[in-house]
């Protein structure tokens, strides 16, 4: 079986991502599994799982974006924003109906939480506070607010309007708490709000449609082979440079590739600038390099 790449799941609502790591590590029989991004217990959807040597890729790919789909109830707010917490005090109007807070309205709001803006997680969030995990002190008792982080929301739509609920499907920056925007619309809209369902469908090029669906029941392990992705996959979107076979031994040794070392027509006239992915002549990653001083230095060496 291939263990070096990433494996998409699909994460199902109930357990951690760590629950789901710890599960992947012993269906697979390796302590080398970490992942991009976690997914709170309540959600459901692509949690993108580094396997092997592609955990000393995760640093790369933890900034990517992310794309979800969320239903949102108006008129209940909730301690950690989302459907596992306890109800706060009620707000003042707590049964919005689409006939008195119709689409008009709602997408006067959702105008706010589009584009670039500082956003404040939850007080049951894993952001520490003094050393200390926001959950941690919110669980003693001393729930705290941490500081507004500068998010993006790069589109955010309003797919259904029911009742007392919302449907919106977003693309955000990596960091962002959707149950935050839950809690924040809540608030624009005066009733209150909280997440009660989240789906991520994709998190930077990884998508539902490569995702291993996996329950309590354990994993298929038998679509694990067909569905990793290999580490000459990932990171598609970086320039890739050939190495001659002299350059494959100096970037194995984390030595400088100079021109000479690079077999692309081409390239071999004018080092790439940037960022690089270093493969050798069968196609396998051997190195993410930088192009510093004349040369290309290798930064994460795969080999």
């Amino acid at each position: 079986m291939t263990t070096d790449g990433v494996l998409v799941v699909d994460k199902p609502s109930g357990p951690t991502s760590h629950d789901v790591v710890a599960w992947v590590r012993r269906a697979l029989g390796t302590k080398r599994i970490g992942h991009t991004g976690t997914l709170d217990p309540l959600a459901t959807g692509v949690l993108a799982l580094v396997v092997g040597r592609a955990t000393r890729l995760a640093q790369f790919l933890l900034s990517d974006s992310k794309v979800y789909t969320a239903t949102i109830r108006l008129g209940v707010s909730t301690d950690t924003y989302d459907a596992l917490g306890t109800p706060v005090e009620p707000a003042r109007d707590a049964s919005p109906t689409p006939a008195r807070d119709g689409e008009a309205a709602v997408e006067s709001v959702l105008k706010l939480f589009r584009g670039r803006f500082d956003q404040r997680p939850p007080p049951y969030s894993a952001k520490k506070i003094a050393g200390t995990r926001a959950y941690a002190l919110a669980r003693r008792g001393r729930p705290i607010a941490p500081a507004p982080v500068p998010v993006a929301v790069n589109q955010l739509e309003l797919l259904e309007l029911a009742d007392d609920r919302l449907r919106l499907s977003l693309e955000c920056s990596a960091g962002f708490y959707v149950r935050s925007l839950a809690q924040d619309i809540g608030e624009a809209l005066g009733c209150g709000a909280h997440l009660e369902a989240l789906r991520r469908t994709r998190t930077g090029a990884f998508d539902l449609a490569q995702a291993v669906p996996m329950d309590r029941e354990g994993l298929p392990t038998a679509l694990v082979d067909e569905r990793l992705v290999p580490l000459s996959r990932l990171l598609p979107e970086w320039p890739t440079a050939t190495l001659t076979s002299r350059g494959r031994r100096r970037a194995a040794h984390g030595q400088p590739i100079v021109h000479s070392d690079l077999a692309d027509v081409g390239v071999a006239d004018e080092p790439p600038a940037g960022r690089i992915r270093l493969l050798d002549d069968t196609g396998q990653l051997v190195a993410l390099a930088e192009a510093r001083d004349g040369a290309l230095h290798p930064r994460v060496v795969l080999v």
